[in-house]
């Protein structure tokens, strides 16, 4: 298959190019950030402007399509809300009528966030209530991609995993404080179910190769507080878990507003894929072993242009 992903040098645009790779023809489109591409080719493109959606499209010809570009930081959307919504609502639409009328299969991803977090193990059948710029436009997103075209997969997703940068996931937080002896805070009133996104990756492409279309919750199994999980971190590598101060995400001080409980329930997924979906327990010991293999160290090269 030929696949697209645009924002390829982004934490999960980035894995799923180097997995997609492995067996596919992979084109990974990336803004500003250079990158120097292992077994997929980059095109360097603001996606934004006029006609370069359907230029990049024409060029590279894909099967399938996976829109992971966005403005993903909370409090640039607050501060910048006319390009949140350019990028995050009004860009899916663009990128879903390009993909219908070439006939390319095509995975939107959106976010956990569109929920307020008041009640958690959210199905794909609750109702919404984003409270923040970002969440706000990511599920204008959504429903500009439904309506451009219905038989798109729309997959709201939370996710963690290695990135270019090594700051872009809470894993790499808690990572990057605990091995430097850091005391940091983990929320205990904040619930989420990731996935790492090298699997979240292989599940969207299983989606694709069973052609599944309409919403859907892709997350681990099991759910856990932001605190749990930077524990989890702490004894995968040996760190000192006491260095993870519980505390609660109102004491956080933090601009754009937070949802607590965002579990999203994953039975629709399991029950329409064939393949098993991860669990939060097999995805950590992925990441550590990537870290063992120099994954982290392979991808900043990648960059390094």
């Amino acid at each position: 298959m030929r696949i697209l992903v645009t924002g390829a040098s982004g934490l999960l645009g980035l894995n799923i190019s180097l997995e997609a790779a492995k067996e596919h023809t992979v084109f990974g489109v990336v803004n500003t950030q250079p990158l120097q591409g292992d077994g997929f080719t980059v095109i360097q493109s603001d996606l934004l402007f006029p006609g370069e959606v359907e230029r990049i499209f024409k060029a590279a010809r894909p099967d399938w399509v996976i829109h992971c570009a966005a403005l993903a930081n909370l409090e640039a959307c607050e501060h910048n809300p006319t390009l949140a919504r350019k990028l995050n609502a009004e860009l899916p639409g663009m990128i879903a009528t390009a993909a219908r009328k070439m006939g390319a299969r095509l995975a939107h991803i959106s976010t956990d966030a569109v929920f307020d977090g008041k009640k958690g193990n959210y199905t794909e059948t609750d109702a919404p209530n984003p409270l923040s710029v970002y969440a706000r436009t990511k599920l204008s997103g959504e429903r500009a991609v439904a309506d451009a075209y219905p038989q798109a997969i729309i997959a709201r997703v939370n996710l963690f995993g290695w990135s270019i940068s090594g700051k872009r996931s809470l894993a790499e937080f808690f990572f990057n404080n605990l091995q430097a002896g850091k005391t940091v805070m983990g929320f205990t009133d904040v619930f989420v179910n990731p996935l790492l996104a090298n699997d979240l990756g292989e599940v969207l492409l299983s989606m694709l190769a069973e052609n599944l279309h309409g919403l859907y919750h892709v997350g681990s199994q099991e759910s856990l507080s932001k605190y749990e999980f930077g524990v989890k971190i702490a004894e995968k590598f040996g760190f000192d878990p006491a260095l993870i101060r519980p505390t609660f995400l109102s004491k956080a001080g933090l601009e754009a507003s937070r949802s607590p409980n965002l579990s999203l329930c994953v039975d629709k997924l399991i029950h329409s894929l064939t393949a098993s979906t991860p669990k939060l327990s097999t995805d950590l010991d992925r990441f550590y072993k990537l870290y063992q293999q120099g994954y982290p160290r392979k991808i900043r090269i990648m960059s390094e242009t």
